[in-house]
């Protein structure tokens, strides 16, 4: 059975390895991800740096191919799991996919029985009790990144969550709950039960403390597929449960930190090359990093103006503006490496201001994407110089694979440090060292965090 995981931004891959994350899906690359002897597939579609409108169509589009594709290598539904990988912190368009996926879905087959929420994500202290999504014990709407411009909600009770963001489409009470108990071994009946009741596709909401209670539900759900048809929503520890519930689970990833540390790109000389952080986030967390990360002597900070970027795409002649801008940027980077420095490329902290509105929250998508695309280029320009890249933030990690280094794939190798994860895209005659990129959450470690991977991957 293969589980394929469409990724809303680059860093769901946080706690497996061994693995294929696709950057477009073509049949081509579909059909090589499902022959791959994994039994994880993840597709990125990036869709949390889209508009509502544009992440259903790009939805749908990934299901539609898919299909084809699953065809075409002889799988039925039977042979799949599909999963919506989300963020833990509950950002993102997390009913609004599940919605599109399932109505995409049941256009080629039967239809689905009940749509599950498993936000949980233990290495980053996300855990769900019943029913309230907590971070690090403390429900989740009270922190920061439920105050998200783009993706803020008011309630941590996952049922009400779900209430609130399809506007009243799935009703609270209506909510089916797992609770921590019935995912005891002992209670593995009662589990089965429970999800073999479900009809026409209810929204159920999972709790989980640990991997454990995880691995009990990917039990059932195995056991019962085939007569069962499931969509889930979740964060990244609740593909652990599922993979590892199988005949193949993961088990030990084959380098350990050491390991991947030495992956970083050398000369002809067999000297390691230098790297270079990019910081694209803007979430609290992501600003503590940075700041521990540009006190060491040994970086360089390169800050990117956001408001005068700004000034200059929606004034005349933005093109000829910005390319001067971009010549004066890379000279920076280049002369960061030249003197023996870790550049870090950065976008001034703080968020601009779009007003209130859908159509201002799509002028604040367009622009972040418009700035990813700028980190990209400016990457582009020294990529072959660099021994390795740290990508802080899920929307500057999707374009930073994808237009800055010109990536159909990589191949998830494992974790640095705890949901940190190097991949890298498979050596081949036209690329023989391919460069190691960290994909970093935004919301992801503690304030040293950043610091500490960058102090492993130079060696100090």
């Amino acid at each position: 059975m293969k589980i394929v995981v469409i990724d809303d931004d680059p860093t769901g891959s946080q706690t497996v390895h061994s693995c294929p994350l696709l950057l477009r899906w073509d049949q081509a690359a579909l059909r090589q991800g499902l022959r791959h002897p994994s039994p994880l597939m993840f597709v990125l579609a990036n869709t949390r740096a889209l508009t509502p409108e544009a992440a259903a169509s790009r939805n749908r589009d990934i299901v539609d191919a898919l299909v084809v594709a699953m065809a075409a290598e002889g799988l039925q539904d039977h042979d799949l799991l599909l999963v919506s990988r989300g963020d833990s912190t509950l950002r993102g368009h997390g009913v609004l996919e599940p919605q599109v996926l399932a109505q995409a879905w049941e256009k080629h087959f039967a239809a689905l029985h009940a749509t599950l929420h498993v936000p949980a994500f233990f290495e980053g202290g996300r855990t769900t009790v019943n029913g309230v999504h907590l971070l690090h014990g403390e429900p989740v709407h009270t922190t920061a990144f439920a105050q998200d411009r783009l993706f803020g909600y008011g309630t941590s009770d996952l049922a009400e969550w779900l209430e609130e963001k399809s506007a009243g489409q799935i009703a609270a009470d209506a909510v089916v709950r797992i609770p921590l108990a019935l995912l005891e071994a002992e209670r593995s009946a009662d589990l089965l039960e429970c999800l073999e009741a479900l009809e026409h596709n209810q929204s159920v909401v999972v709790d989980a403390t640990c991997p454990e209670q995880l691995r009990e539900l990917g039990v059932a759900i195995r056991r019962l597929q085939g007569r069962k048809r499931f969509l889930f929503r979740s964060a990244a520890s609740f593909l652990n449960g599922l993979v590892d519930s199988g005949p193949l689970p993961l088990g030990p990833q084959p380098l350990d930190a050491r390991g991947l540390v030495g992956l970083r790109r050398r000369d002809l000389h067999g000297q390691p090359l230098p790297g270079l952080v990019v910081v694209g986030s803007h979430v609290t967390l992501a600003d503590q990093q940075l700041k521990s990360l540009l006190a060491s002597e040994r970086c360089r900070g390169i800050e990117l103006p956001v408001a005068r970027i700004a000034r200059v795409l929606e004034g005349g002649s933005p093109d000829f503006l910005l390319h001067d801008l971009e010549g004066e940027w890379r000279s920076q980077l280049e002369r960061a490496l030249e003197a023996g420095l870790t550049p870090v490329l950065f976008s001034s902290r703080g968020e601009l201001e779009f007003g209130a509105g859908a159509a201002a929250a799509a002028r604040r998508l367009r622009f972040g994407m418009e700035l990813a695309s700028l980190m990209a280029r400016l990457l582009a320009g020294v990529a072959p110089r660099l021994g390795y890249l740290i990508s802080k933030g899920g929307i500057t990690t999707g374009t930073l694979l994808v237009e800055g280094l010109g990536l159909e794939a990589v191949q998830l190798e494992g974790q640095l440090l705890p949901g940190l994860s190097l991949v890298r895209p498979n050596a081949g005659p036209s690329d023989p060292d391919p460069l190691p990129v960290i994909t970093f959450p935004g919301n992801l470690g503690e304030p040293g965090t950043l610091t500490e991977a960058w102090r492993w991957l130079e060696g100090l």
